[in-house]
């Protein structure tokens, strides 16, 4: 009685604590509600409750009932209080832990003590059916009465009453399917060897139309497979189960769903990282998982990566991968273990049956006789055995007649083969034998292990290239994979591993955060982390690895680099800020070494030395004045004879050295304008002088040269000093004011309070500042347009000779010339607004006309650079840059989009009409431009509207009968610009807007066009209503095909997935447009007809087609929509359309009219 109470009345506080806590749960913005004290005191009571039942049933209570049988009703109370509470939501919390256990050991001790196990069971299907938080609790539970209560009949009861359920009720909701999955896949984890015997139970719902459920199975078959059937100790039975599991997982990697082929992938992931997986089957799965690089799912995408991945790194082959290294050793070992089975196969030579018996059959005749003399002993040991029986005498006559047989073999020559081998060796060959027979055993093994290794690496190397594919696609958890797929397979030495690399590396610029960590980190792990036992070893190790990524480098791939290194710097600063200390120390060193008497040898390590200087010693510094290095250091007098000599000289790599020195020039010296001034005097004295000497046969050619070399520098000083007027000298203006003022505020005190308080006041509303700052930018902009190109400036006096060579491209026909002076004449246009104004005209025309293709590409760079610095002069130029691209020439396309695409996107273009241009180079025949032009598009989806608003003009423009356009081009154009109209108020504006655009159109390829963009939208039931609306304009253009098949194709669509009240205003559209198409607008009947109409009565009123007008009851007569027709066809339709329209209704107007009227 007292157990009785004690669990009815722990089952009245549990409900009673559960109604209290969702009665006093704070709701949306508001508090907690105060819990009663009783039921908090409930909540420490509980586990007490519970450890006293357990206690009292651990006891020998038998002997308190009659026949020592414990009562079922008294069991039945206890087991139902137990299952109360664990239907409290919070018992598979962390805080529910203790109570959780005490449940369980409670239960446990009434299953093994009270022959609980079926009830058990039972209920367990129950609750998981209904309390989907249980799988968990269940599972554990599970465990302990298996393991720690010996009850392990409970994991078949359980497993058989799942495996009992039909598959079309798992199928259903609310069947607690996803609380049966989630059990067994925990109940696996924790006792899989105990499954086992149970699993075939579980199989068969690989084949019911759960998903979840053979996720679930698939599970517990890897763990089984990883933590039981593994490693060499199998008997035959594990053998068998374990490659019976394998095959079922190998068939669910072709699952219908893809949740499960997903799993299945992880699964075999799980195996291959626990080195589960047996050799044999290595290559059949790895085939599997790349073929799953194909898969719709992006999850089983993800999935396979990460297989592949574990595949290399837990590889049991070697740790360097590349078929190409493999193929000479497979070659020589096949070679090798051909060699020794053509030795074993050869025959060596025999002696013949016949002369081995000849030669011992007289010793052998000798000893026969001598055994077979009867002694006197031999006499009466006869006499004694006389009485043999029968069947002796038959043994003696078959070994008689066997000796017969092998003499008669012995002494012919006949090839009897098949009789020998059935004669026992001799021991001496047996060894023989059996050590040859190891050796080729051993060899077999080798050169299979070499083809397995082969046929890995290949697979290997199939995957990297459709991997590789994937690092620019939109999901950034699948590029985040494949990234990691990529250094994975690098570090492994994988052949064709470091395109992956190399292929990744502009994902550096990605806008999302993720990708570009994910690239960063994979460059410090495999270029920035060097692996060595000492600081020089590492050192070593890191210059090794870096040079090998920039063999064959294009300029992009070095700007790339340049950010990771930026990423590391600013992730590093301590370590870059003691880099400079060194470099700024050892400045002499650097100068006599790199930049010494013979620089003139070796100009690429002068400007890598430069540009080296520039990137440590160049940092922005808050306060105080900026770090400069006197006119006359040693580093400024190395590079400006260096310069200057290398004016003179035809070297490739000077140009690139004089850039990089200007600007170093310009960051770290004092009075930088008067440094270069010097040295474009004695750049200029130079080449005077080496003209004056002349003498040489290719001295022209040569002096072009220099004089190229010679602008160049102009360019590069102007473009620098511009750069130094605005970002330092203005800098330095603004840090002496502030410091001007700082002092001024000092001297006055606070004497005057009401005008500290005004200018307090006037600095917090930006007013001093900005006027100050304004101030200063008119300074720097009045020294630019008055003072740079003065007739008293060095850099005016070349000004002119750049506009002659450019203006006269026939006179100046030296390709590295003309380059040289178009783009030294671009950097003079940055200088100010006049003399961008003044040479507009000539850049632009140098750009149409230039027959090199360098130099149009220059100038399309150059013009977008001024576009930035001057856009309101560049402005009614902006057809003349969009006809770039068109070039007959790929890579000033190339050029052309890219700054475009530059302008367009940082809104310095408006976006017009003109973008058609881009448009075109969709379809253009080189990929990279074709790549180009279609992540501008992209990039521009992204801004608001962008695309929608200019979708109508570029239909118009590249459907205009002067572009002369294919029509499969124009409709390869528009699926992709029509993919990113994704909004319903987008497509339904749209619609209307392309109806319209059928009044304007002239010819029939304009009709087409748009009707085929039409059938590009993704019309739902709105965008239909506005086409219907539409009618009028294009109704009398359906005769045509195009204009018909398009149409007939929305409908198609609509009709899918379509309402049935809809799906027949569909069939109906349908009907007008084949009615409209086949008989024509006006529904022109033959005169025959009218006839038979007359006669039945009455005139032939027909009307013209009917029109899904909203305004019904409303009509017109056939004459009035005849003017009107005619008005419209007035304006829009060809003479001859005009002409046939008018002739067929005054015809049908004739016949219609009522004879009674005459």
């Amino acid at each position: 009685m007292s157990v009785y109470l004690l669990c009815k009345l722990t089952e009245t506080l549990e409900s009673d604590s559960y109604r209290q806590s969702i009665i006093t749960a704070p709701g949306k913005g508001g508090k907690k509600g105060k819990a009663g004290e009783g039921l908090l005191q409930w909540d420490s009571e509980r586990e007490k409750v519970l450890q006293a039942l357990v206690q009292l049933l651990q006891l020998d209570i038998r002997s308190l009932w009659s026949l020592s049988l414990v009562e079922e009703e008294f069991i039945s109370c206890v087991t139902c209080c137990c299952y109360k509470l664990l239907e409290n939501p919070t018992i598979s919390h962390v805080k529910s832990k203790p109570t959780r256990d005490c449940i369980i050991h409670l239960l446990g001790v009434l299953i093994k003590k009270y022959n609980h196990l079926l009830g058990a069971s039972v209920k367990v299907i129950q609750l998981l059916q209904h309390f989907e938080q249980l799988s968990s609790v269940f599972a554990q539970a599970v465990s302990v009465w298996s393991t720690e209560y010996g009850v392990r009949a409970i994991i078949g009861e359980v497993i058989r009453e799942i495996g009992q359920k039909s598959s079309e009720e798992l199928a259903r909701e609310g069947s607690g399917v996803k609380a049966f999955a989630t059990f067994l896949s925990e109940l696996g984890t924790l006792v899989p060897e105990l499954m086992i015997p149970n699993i075939s139970v579980l199989i068969t719902h690989l084949e019911g139309e759960s998903h979840t459920m053979r996720v679930a199975v698939c599970e517990v078959l890897g763990e089984m497979l990883v933590r039981v059937l593994c490693g060499d100790g199998l008997d035959e039975s594990g053998k068998a189960d374990r490659d019976r599991f394998f095959d079922t997982l190998q068939e669910h990697l072709h699952d219908t769903h893809s949740h499960v082929r997903a799993r299945v992938l992880q699964v075999y992931t799980r195996i291959v990282n626990s080195k589960a997986l047996p050799l044999c089957r290595y290559s059949e799965v790895m085939e599997l998982a790349v073929g799953r690089l194909m898969d719709k799912s992006i999850n089983a995408v993800k999935s396979a990566i990460q297989l592949l991945a574990a595949f290399i790194a837990h590889n049991p082959y070697s740790c360097k991968l590349s078929s190409a290294d493999l193929k000479k050793p497979l070659e020589k070992e096949t070679a090798k273990l051909r060699e020794m089975k053509e030795k074993l196969q050869g025959k060596a030579p025999v002696i013949k049956a016949s002369e081995l018996w000849a030669a011992m059959e007289p010793e052998l005749l000798v000893t026969v006789r001598t055994e077979l003399e009867p002694t006197s002993e031999a006499e009466n040991e006869q006499q004694e055995d006389n009485g043999r029986d029968v069947e002796e005498e038959k043994e003696e006559e078959d070994d008689r007649a066997t000796a017969v047989k092998i003499a008669q073999y012995l002494r012919s020559d006949e090839d009897n083969s098949e009789l020998s081998q059935n004669l026992p060796p001799t021991p001496q060959k047996e060894g023989e034998k059996e050590g040859e027979d190891g050796e080729l055993k051993k060899q077999e093994m080798l050169v299979q292990y070499l083809k397995d290794t082969e046929t890995f690496a290949l697979q290997v190397e199939r995957a990297i290239s459709v991997i590789n594919t994937m690092l620019y696609w939109k999901t950034t958890s699948v590029v985040q994979e494949a990234v990691q797929f990529c250094v994975t397979v690098c570090e492994f030495s994988v052949a064709n591993s470091v395109s992956g690399v190399r292929k990744m590396l502009p994902l550096v610029w990605s806008t999302d955060a993720a990708i570009k960590d994910a690239v960063v980190q994979a460059y410090r792990r495999l270029y920035l982390n060097p692996q060595g036992d000492t600081v020089r070893t590492k050192a070593q190790t890191l210059v090794d690895s870096l040079s090998e990524l920039m063999v064959d480098a294009s300029l992009g791939t070095i700007q790339c680099l340049e950010e990771i290194v930026s990423n590391s710097y600013y992730s590093n600063m301590d370590y870059f800020c003691v880099m400079r200390e060194v470099v700024l120390s050892n400045l002499d060193t650097l100068c006599s070494v790199a930049l010494g008497e013979k620089v003139t040898e070796d100009f690429l390590l002068a400007r890598d030395t430069s540009l080296f200087i520039f990137l440590i010693s160049y940092h922005q510094q808050s306060k105080g004045a900026p770090f400069r290095l006197p006119q006359d250091h040693q580093l400024f007098t190395c590079l400006t004879q260096a310069v200057a000599e290398g004016v003179v000289m035809e070297d490739p790599y000077w140009q690139g050295f004089m850039e990089q020195a200007v600007r170093l020039i310009y960051f770290m010296a004092e009075s930088p304008d008067q440094l270069c001034s010097r040295l474009l005097q004695r750049s200029a004295r130079l080449l005077l002088d080496q003209i004056a000497e002349g003498g040489e046969i290719n001295k022209d050619a040569m002096n072009c040269v220099c004089l190229a070399q010679l602008l160049a520098l102009c360019g590069c000083v102007a473009f620098w000093q511009v750069s130094h007027l605005e970002r330092s000298v203005s800098a330095e203006l603004r840090r002496r004011r502030g410091e001007t003022e700082e002092r001024e505020e000092k001297e006055k005190g606070p004497s005057n309070k009401q005008a500290a308080n005004e200018s307090a006041m006037e600095e917090e509303l930006g007013l001093i500042g900005a006027s100050a700052e304004d101030t200063e930018a008119e300074l720097i902009r009045k020294i630019c347009e008055t003072e740079l190109l003065a007739e008293e400036n060095l850099l005016c006096a070349f000004l002119p000779l750049l506009v002659r060579v450019c203006s006269s491209p026939g006179r100046y026909s030296h390709p590295q010339l003309t380059t040289a002076a178009c783009l030294a004449l671009s950097q003079y246009m940055m200088i100010s607004p006049s003399a961008c104004e003044e040479n507009i005209r000539l850049m632009f025309t140098v750009l149409e006309r230039s027959t090199l293709p360098v130099v149009r590409a220059n100038a399309i760079i150059a013009l977008g650079d001024l576009t930035v610095r001057f856009p309101n002069i560049l402005e009614p130029w902006t057809q003349n840059l969009y006809a770039r691209l068109s070039d007959e020439v790929p890579s000033v396309r190339q050029t052309a989009v890219t700054v475009l695409t530059q302008l367009v996107l940082k809104d310095v273009l408006k976006v017009k009409g003109q973008v058609s241009e881009v448009a075109v180079l969709l379809i253009d025949p080189e990929p990279h431009i074709t790549s180009l032009a279609l992540n501008f598009f992209n990039e521009l989806a992204s801004k608001d509207n962008a695309i929608y608003n200019l979708l109508p003009d570029i239909i118009s423009r590249l459907s205009d009968p002067e572009r002369g356009i294919p029509s499969d081009n124009f409709n390869t154009i528009m699926k992709q610009l029509f993919s990113y109209i994704t909004k319903e108020r987008q497509t339904e504006s749209l619609v209307e807007k392309l109806c319209q655009r059928f009044r304007t159109a002239k010819t029939e390829r304009q009709w087409c066009d748009v009707a085929m963009s039409l059938s590009l939208l993704s019309m739902c039931e709105r965008g239909f209503k506005r086409l219907q609306e539409c009618w009028e304009c294009y109704s009398d253009k359906l005769t045509e095909p195009g204009v018909y098949q398009p149409l007939l194709s929305i409908t198609a669509k609509l009709r899918r997935g379509a309402k049935p009240q809809f799906k027949a205003q569909i069939d109906e559209f349908e009907k007008r447009l084949t009615a409209v198409h086949t008989r024509g607008l006006e529904n022109v009947e033959s005169p025959e007809m009218d006839e038979e109409n007359q006669k039945q009565g009455g005139p032939s009123e027909r009307t013209v087609a009917q029109t899904p007008l909203g305004t019904k009851g409303r009509t017109r007569t056939k004459r009035g929509r005849y003017s009107e027709d005619l008005q419209r066809s007035k304006r829009y339709l060809p003479v001859e359309t005009i002409l046939l329209s008018l002739f067929c209704r005054t015809v049908h107007i004739i016949l219609s009219q009522d004879p009674r009227s005459d």
